[in-house]
């Protein structure tokens, strides 16, 4: 603090002598007086207090880096090329707020699979384990007594591993009596009468459908010793389709079943419309077709009041004893078993025409941030009047 003198005609002729001259005249050197002297000063309103405040500025260690462009951060390509040894870089503030990051958004494909999930465990079923994406050509297709020559497991169908090339079978006796039935026949068929090759069976592939893992399961159930079982799985597998509008090379696959004794074709049509009443749809058609591993095989259709027509929505039939009873399962037991894709019930709630836009690469992240909850259900109104369905 420093003071400051205030002109006064008064002061300066009051003469050298004057005790307040020579206290002004120290103030005016910059000299310090007591602070008695300056209370009295101020009485006699010949000074006035003022706060001067002073800063020191010097060359900091970084003083030559001020004129050098200024790195946030520090890149691979630094790292690599030594140039991190030369470039000046921007002091972090570690108490500053950062971008507040958005939350986590579910894809509409989960949140109709919840829906799915929760139906069958309501009603009692048990979800298999559905992680082995990579399966043998026997589970996925010869144990299903699925011929050799079908088909489906050509290579523009199938896609099949170039390493591991082939897998193992591991129960022998099992194998044989696949083998059997595949070229002989049995329990009441004729089989394929082809010579079955083992080598054909062990070549490793993308599962074509989940219903290879229920084939290790009902063979398992066998195996521990038969109990009546509600079985299901949700998830991915993989066609050699050519991609288009509705079709995919990865898609996802809904499939239940039941294994119990004495089970009729009534008994799959009533758990159906049970499975997909509780989905809405209340409307159901059946209409016969053929599955290699299903007798009888039906088709599932659903009139839809917002398409005003008949859509097919799944697959079903009983799986035959030539399956099955090489399992070893007893023979009154049998296995009824129905599926569906997941992406046309999603695609038909979602409002979505083609299935690229739903799932895979060209997907809209901002679709999936704003795409509304998941309302089960397709409500007919009471006054619709179903129409046959085409060719059934």
């Amino acid at each position: 603090r420093f003071l400051g003198l205030v002109d006064s005609e008064a002061a300066r002729e009051a003469g050298e002598r004057d005790a307040v001259v020579e206290v002004l005249k120290r103030v005016e050197k910059g000299e310090e007086i007591e602070e008695a002297e300056v209370k009295a000063l101020k009485q006699r309103k010949l000074v006035v207090l003022k706060t001067f405040k002073t800063f020191m500025v010097d060359k900091g260690e970084k003083f030559a880096d001020a004129g050098k462009p200024q790195a946030a951060e520090l890149t691979k390509e630094m790292l690599d090329s030594g140039a991190w040894k030369e470039v000046a870089f921007k002091e972090y503030n570690f108490t500053a707020d950062g971008i507040h990051p958005g939350g986590g958004f579910l894809h509409p494909l989960l949140k109709v699979r919840e829906q799915f999930r929760n139906i069958f465990l309501e009603m009692g079923f048990e979800e298999m384990p559905t992680n082995q994406y990579v399966e043998s050509s026997f589970w996925n297709f010869d144990a299903l007594f699925q011929p050799q020559q079908h088909p489906a497991r050509d290579a523009h169908d199938t896609f099949f591993l170039s390493s591991p090339e082939t897998a193992k079978i591991d129960d022998d006796a099992y194998k044989t009596r696949v083998k059997d039935v595949h070229e002989k026949g049995g329990y009441g068929s004729r089989g394929y009468r082809y010579d079955w090759s083992e080598a054909e069976a062990k070549k490793n592939i993308l599962r074509t459908h989940t219903t290879a893992v229920s084939s290790r399961m009902l063979y398992k159930l066998a195996q521990d010793g038969f109990q009546p079982k509600k079985y299901f799985s949700i998830d991915r597998v993989f066609r050699n389709e050519t991609l288009d509008a509705t079709h995919l090379a990865e898609f996802h696959q809904i499939e239940g079943l039941v294994a119990g004794r004495n089970l009729s074709l009534a008994h799959l049509k009533g758990i159906i419309h049970q499975f997909f009443k509780r989905m809405g749809m209340t409307q159901l058609r059946f209409k016969p077709a053929h599955n290699p591993y299903t007798e009888p095989s039906m088709e599932i259709f659903s009139y839809h009041p917002g398409l005003k027509r008949w859509v097919e929505i799944g697959n079903s039939g009983i799986f035959r004893p030539e399956m099955l009873r090489p399992m070893g399962l007893p023979e009154d037991v049998q296995v009824i078993a129905w599926g569906l894709s997941l992406e046309r019930p999603a695609m038909i709630m979602y409002g979505v025409k083609n299935i690229r836009d739903l799932f895979g690469h060209k997907v809209d992240i901002e679709s999936v941030r704003r795409n509304p909850i998941c309302r089960m259900g397709w409500e007919a109104p009471a006054e619709s009047k179903a129409e046959e369905p085409v060719a059934g």
